[in-house]
């Protein structure tokens, strides 16, 4: 069986998904229809920058989105299909509109407003979020009772066994992280991220989505897409909304969703869109699951190589 999985914010780059509309027409389309859609030079920012720019929230998430959609057409228009899908943060949406249960011209415009909202929730506020390496999740949630005096710091991401990323109120963040390499952490080191997501910090960000997800049209996704926020697989339209204003304000499971694709019977994961993140992760979690992924011409060429490798061996793609 074949995940598709999708990254979320911090996987972009200025530069990102150029050479794939260059030379790919599916690719060009989709930078075209975000253009239009957004009615902006989406395209231009993936491509040529401002870095700083690109880096703000609410062009972030449209621009990962539209890069990601542009590497996934060309591989549709190929004939390659996953069997489930699932994305980090973000990258949900992109599983959904690669399952078929949202449309990009909705997903579009919703990740943009999300990124506004969830920017605008920690607005006069000094947040941070930290990555700590080397400490299991109970230990982590002991270190953040621990650092509550200080203000709110929470488990933001379970990335990969040994990975989690803490989030909240700077000061308590910061006692956060002496408190982890105290009780053993090999690292623990703050994040270049403006916002502390997937905390309760942004319970205001989700109550603002909650109204635009109501009115976007879904439908019962094609293959299944693991939840961020369950790390289980989903398919109907009551609980993909539920669980997309949850997950806003909910920490990511993605070591959990990761370990419920295997046990569904993944065995071949594709990274579609900028970046190598969610390679690397899954490589720790799953280590026997061969990893590829797709975000320019020489990373399709290679996995497109593999997968008919792998379809004349199991007789399908």
């Amino acid at each position: 069986m074949i995940a598709f999985v999708f990254p979320g914010q911090g996987a972009q780059f200025v530069g990102m998904g150029k050479e794939m509309a260059r030379t790919y027409v599916e690719a060009r389309a989709v930078f075209e229809q975000a253009d239009e859609i957004l009615e902006t030079r989406l395209s231009a920012l993936c491509w040529e920058g401002p870095e700083e720019a690109l880096r703000q929230t609410e062009n972030t998430q449209p621009a990962i989105l539209a890069t990601s959609l542009a590497c996934l057409a060309v591989l549709d228009a190929r004939g390659v299909r996953p069997h489930v899908a699932a994305g980090l943060s973000l990258g949900e949406y992109t599983a959904l509109v690669c399952a078929q249960a949202m449309r990009s011209v909705d997903a579009l415009p919703l990740v943009r407003r999300r990124g506004q909202f969830m920017q605008a929730a920690a607005t006069r506020r000094r947040t941070a979020m930290a990555a700590v390496f080397g400490l299991d999740p109970e230990a982590i949630a002991k270190v953040c009772a621990q650092a509550a005096g200080k203000g709110v710091v929470e488990p933001a991401n379970y990335n990969s066994p040994g990975q989690i990323v803490i989030a909240g109120d700077e000061n308590a963040v910061q006692e956060a992280i002496t408190l982890a390499k105290a009780a053993g952490a090999r690292r623990a080191v703050l994040l270049p991220v403006s916002a502390p997501f997937h905390t309760s910090l942004m319970r205001p960000a989700a109550e603002r989505l909650a109204p635009l997800l109501e009115k976007v049209a879904l439908r019962e996704s094609a293959v299944p897409v693991v939840s961020n926020v369950t790390a289980q697989p989903v398919s109907s339209t009551q609980e993909i909304r539920r669980l997309l204003i949850a997950q806003v304000a909910s920490p990511v499971r993605w070591d959990d969703s990761v370990r419920t694709m295997v046990t569904m019977g993944v065995q071949t994961f594709v990274e579609i869109g900028p970046g190598s993140t969610l390679s690397g992760l899954i490589r720790k979690t799953a280590p026997d699951a061969r990893v590829m992924r797709v975000e320019d011409r020489a990373t399709l060429d290679e996995t497109l190589s593999h997968l008919v490798a792998e379809a004349g061996s199991h007789g399908q793609a």
